[in-house]
């Protein structure tokens, strides 16, 4: 279909951004002639320069927000569209610019006397920096000087080279093969093997496993070679900054205790014959006498699809979401509404789905809605994260208003557990129970565990570099077999296209980024579970967090609602969870 043959109200309205390209480039002009931050450059030792120099540094980000935001929801729409790819580009150029004109802020502030910067701690007058203030004393022992730190912002572009190498090879230079599906012969993709791969069809997931797997295998010294550079890259920037390891590095950009990452990798360990049990219970219902792994997403429960409109799916995510009170779902209504949402597939339209937020606008959501399930959660994980973005920015400055990504998958994914528990609450029909539990038992194991199991491999890629040992195809696919055969146990078969599983994952070119996704889930379901059983309070606290932005350490922000990563208790709580989900499952399916 294409964009002009799809409703307006099922459009996101771009217009309440920018009224037209013609205000778009005149404010792209704007910010360009406005970064120039020379005159505050060695003045801010002085309390009134510094003030003025936030104040107006926040402007310009707020605008060269806008800009970017407007820029990629108009490529995203049709990515056919030249012109708005160019826009994108040119605010890529600009940001980099924008780098460069302010890199000079930390060194600066870094030698300032340690008195003066709890001054201005303490200072009414900076209550909207207090916490950024508070991260710069912390980091002064990591700011390198001036020069240093203008040839890193300037070197910026070839430092992250890797991750575009990667996504070159990923999708343009990998030669995947034809395969049949549906009646047809069709070039495999990475959505197709997808689709392939949660199929009923047992030949047909082994051919596109293999098929696929034989693709990065061809090019498996050029992707290790690539990823090595990549892990080179983080320990040379860790040493640049003066810390002791790449996951330190990483942690402290997010201001989260090294602690918390120990307590993920401890506890999933602790907790691994659950999981074992759970691929031997899958083995059992599958019938089959080996397990691969083509074999861990393909469904075990048939005919539960429940198809919905849209619109239909829309107000049973209102009502799904009941528990977080009338105020939470008439926001939702609201981003209905107002046009927030582009729901339709068009031709030329992005894929995928995703939600972003512009300070003093309002968030968008971009879907391309089918009428399954799965889209339905969409809907509620979308929304999820727009509406901590709404909360956030309504009550904190803009200095404050944009949460760390420690937090950022918490939101969407409370939405997904709580709708997930209405759904089964209201299941009449034994069969959809036992589609949902078999949902909720992937989902905690595709975002919990594999995503735990992701992080171990790349704590021990950077830490073989980091004592002086080359990456290789062979330690690399050894040490991932090793990791996956602690995780998922001996009821499947661990055959070499997996110990390659490595070289195709694109977040591991944004290190120590995965193991948010299953601190994200752990946080969400003891929130999920303590507003069903807490009621009123426990939603007054989770909208607390909510609210808080970036004001204090993304841990903090967590134990107003109730979630302390600290401690071990949340986490072993979500392994519980996920046991006693097993238990309910075997139950129903008599196992």
């Amino acid at each position: 279909m294409e964009r002009d043959k799809v409703q307006d109200k099922y459009k996101w309205k771009v217009s309440d951004v920018f009224s037209s390209d013609e205000a778009w480039e005149k404010a792209v002009e704007e910010l360009d002639s406005r970064i120039d931050f020379s005159a505050y450059q060695g003045k801010l030792g002085d309390k009134s320069v510094l003030l003025k120099y936030l104040k107006a540094n926040d402007e310009l980000i707020i605008l060269l927000e806008r800009v970017a935001v407007y820029a990629n929801l108009k490529r995203d729409e049709d990515t056919r569209k030249a012109k708005y790819t160019s826009y994108s580009g040119k605010i890529d150029m600009i940001f980099s610019r924008y780098c460069a004109a302010t890199a000079f802020f930390e060194p600066e502030m870094a030698v300032m006397d340690e008195a003066y910067l709890k001054e201005l701690i303490a200072d009414k007058n900076f209550s909207d920096y207090d916490y950024q203030l508070k991260l710069l004393l912390k980091r002064r022992s990591h700011v390198v000087s001036e020069k240093e730190e203008r040839l890193i912002a300037l070197s910026s572009e070839t430092l992250g080279s890797f991750s575009d190498i990667f996504a070159m090879i990923d999708n343009a230079d990998l030669s995947l093969p034809e395969i049949e599906w549906e009646g047809k012969t069709r070039k495999l993709s990475h959505g197709l093997y997808g689709l392939i791969l949660h199929s009923a069809d047992r030949k047909k997931r082994e051919e596109a496993y293999k098929k696929y797997y034989s693709a990065y295998i061809s090019l498996l010294n050029t992707i290790t070679a690539n990823y090595y550079g990549n892990v080179k890259k983080d320990v040379f920037l860790s040493r640049v900054y003066n810390f002791d390891s790449c996951l330190d590095h990483a942690l402290f950009s997010e201001d989260v205790d090294r602690k918390v990452y120990e307590n993920l990798l401890e506890s999933v360990t602790e907790n691994c014959a659950v999981m074992h049990r759970y691929i031997a219970d899958r083995k059992k219902i599958l019938g089959v006498d080996k397990l691969y792994f083509y074999d861990v997403y393909a469904p075990l429960v048939s005919d539960a699809e429940v198809k919905m409109s849209y619109d239909e799916a829309y107000e049973y995510v209102i009502e799904g979401l009941a528990a977080l009170g009338k105020d939470y779902q008439n926001l939702l209504k609201r981003g209905y509404e107002e046009r927030w949402i582009d729901v339709e597939e068009t031709e030329g339209k992005r894929n995928g789905a995703y939600s972003a937020g512009v300070y003093g606008v309002h968030p968008f959501v971009l879907l391309n809605y089918q009428p399954t399930i799965n889209d339905v959660f969409t809907i509620a994980h979308e929304m999820g994260h727009s509406l901590h973005t709404y909360f956030s920015q309504k009550n904190q400055p803009f200095a404050k208003s944009e949460y760390k990504i420690f937090v950022a998958e918490v939101a969407s994914t409370v939405n997904e557990v709580l709708l997930l528990k209405y759904m089964l609450s209201k299941a009449e029909d034994k069969n959809l129970k036992k589609y949902l539990l078999s949902y909720y038992l992937d989902s905690i194991r595709a975002t919990l565990h594999r995503q735990t199991m992701f992080a171990e491999f790349e704590y021990e890629a950077h830490r073989m570099v980091e004592e002086g040992n080359p990456l290789t195809r062979e330690n690399l696919c050894e040490k991932y077999a090793a990791i996956g055969k602690k995780y998922y146990g001996d009821a499947i078969e661990h055959d070499y296209e997996i110990s390659t599983e490595w070289c195709r994952i694109p977040h591991f070119y944004s290190s120590f980024y995965v193991y948010k996704y299953s601190t994200g889930i752990i946080s969400a379901i003891n929130i999920a579970n303590k507003i069903l059983t807490e009621g009123e309070s426990a939603v007054k606290n989770y909208f607390k967090f909510l609210s808080g932005g970036s004001s204090t350490d993304p841990v903090s922000l967590l134990k107003l609602a109730g979630v302390d990563l600290s401690e071990k208790q949340p986490f072993d709580f979500a392994m519980r969870e996920f046991e006693n989900t097993l238990l309910e499952f075997e139950k129903l399916m008599e196992i």
